[in-house]
């Protein structure tokens, strides 16, 4: 299965400039800049949320604000193919009497999922 990680970043709030360009040609330029850049470091691109915030008025008063997030995602290395057959061709190591051994943990807890490994 594969395993992504997950990057918010504040949507702006202004256009930056750029030559020739106004309204919304302006802020589509900018939004562009972001996804571009932040693609070339493996971000793709999910989608925009709006989420609420509650924030502080004054000294006691409290209201909610909204907040415009970008959400990017890109995927994890796969790990499982490389950490299983690491685990298989390992050889156990003797723990001392009363105290299971970490590959031993490590080996049942990958045979059944539902399992404590701690037990």
């Amino acid at each position: 299965m594969q395993r992504y990680e997950y990057k918010l970043v504040p949507a702006p709030q202004r256009a930056t400039k750029h030559k020739g360009l106004k309204g919304a040609d302006l802020f589509a330029a900018t939004l562009q800049e972001i996804l571009n850049a932040l693609g070339q470091d493996g971000w793709e691109y999910q989608r925009a949320e709006t989420l609420p915030e509650e924030v502080r008025t004054g000294l006691t008063a409290r209201t909610t604000a909204q907040r415009h997030l970008l959400v990017f995602r890109r995927a994890l290395p796969d790990t499982t193919s490389q950490s299983r057959t690491a685990t298989t061709s390992a050889t156990p190591h003797s723990a001392p009497e009363g105290h299971a051994s970490l590959a031993n943990l490590f080996l049942d807890r990958d045979r059944d999922d539902n399992s404590d490994p701690r037990i």
